[in-house]
């Protein structure tokens, strides 16, 4: 069985580490999970050439929306945030008289499924830093990783997340996420970023290249009285200026990946993640590129 990451760019991602560990630990013999470089472009063609030898698709930037349209199915929950980053592939029924197989071959003989994982990975990564119920939580960013923040921290119990985002465009697509959802979500222009550190918990899902200057506007004022719980949803390079200069807790991205990721092999595999099989090798892959 064949899986892969998609996005652009993705020579940099470690999910291969953590599904290959997850393949190693469960005895799947013959799986097998490939980095693959596509754009929105591209998509189009590498979801038609799936067939039954495929389990699924992990996909990143800038592919979560765009795979929408390209899928038989998108679960609920995913439909709910707006954003998917699994597609999980299953044979189409093999009884002869079935329409939806008779004589079909390639794409035809499977059912593509769309779902989101980013979810249960920040909530369980916010968990894990002892931040199981949240009653203030800002999100900086406003894109398709801010969706899943915005519903990690719902689900975590935060009442009204507030999310500081550059676009108004991106905040009216916050509030509908969170609107599907039976919730609410504050939103805040950027110049308000300082929202940030009277909250209890913040999610930053801002690129690393604008990390530094959304640091210098965050924290050109001086420290808060109280440090939050950071989660800076970039694992490389790591520490994020964010994170450098965070006198907090601080949570990594690795954490969020790692157990989305765990996620994903459920869905692919019908097996139960192995969390430290993979957890040893994403951090194993994280040591040897900061040797290199």
């Amino acid at each position: 069985m064949r899986a892969a990451v998609c996005g652009s760019p993705i020579a940099h991602s470690l999910s291969p580490a953590l599904h290959r560990a997850a393949y190693a630990a469960l005895g799947l013999d013959g799986w097998s999970y490939d980095l693959l470089e596509v754009d929105e472009a591209r998509l189009p063609a590498v979801v038609g050439a799936l067939d039954p030898g495929w389990a699924g698709l992990s996909l990143t930037m800038p592919l979560k929306q765009a795979v929408v349209p390209l899928v038989d199915e998108v679960s609920d929950f995913a439909r709910a945030v707006g954003a998917v980053n699994t597609v999980v592939v299953t044979p189409r029924p093999d009884h002869p008289d079935h329409p939806d197989h008779r004589g079909a071959t390639g794409r035809d003989a499977v059912r593509l499924r769309a779902e989101n994982t980013d979810v249960t990975g920040l909530v369980t990564a916010l968990a894990e830093a002892g931040a199981g119920r949240i009653g203030r939580g800002v999100v900086l960013g406003g894109g398709a990783t801010a969706r899943s923040a915005v519903v990690a921290l719902l689900q975590a119990g935060c009442p009204r997340p507030v999310a500081v985002v550059r676009s108004p465009a991106r905040a009216a697509e916050l509030r509908e996420v969170a609107a599907r959802l039976g919730g609410q979500v504050e939103v805040r222009d950027w110049s308000e970023l300082a929202v940030a550190l009277s909250a209890d918990v913040v999610v930053s899902t801002v690129p690393i290249g604008a990390s530094q200057a959304m640091t210098e506007d965050l924290l050109g004022a001086g420290p808060p009285a109280r440090w939050p719980l950071l989660l800076d949803v970039v694992y490389a390079p790591w520490p994020t200026p964010l994170a450098r200069r965070w006198d907090g807790p601080v949570v990594g991205g690795f954490e969020m990946l790692l157990h989305q990721a765990v996620a994903q092999v459920e869905l692919m595999t019908g097996r139960p993640g192995p969390v430290e099989a993979m957890r040893a090798a994403g951090l194993a892959a994280l040591a040897e590129r900061d040797r290199a």
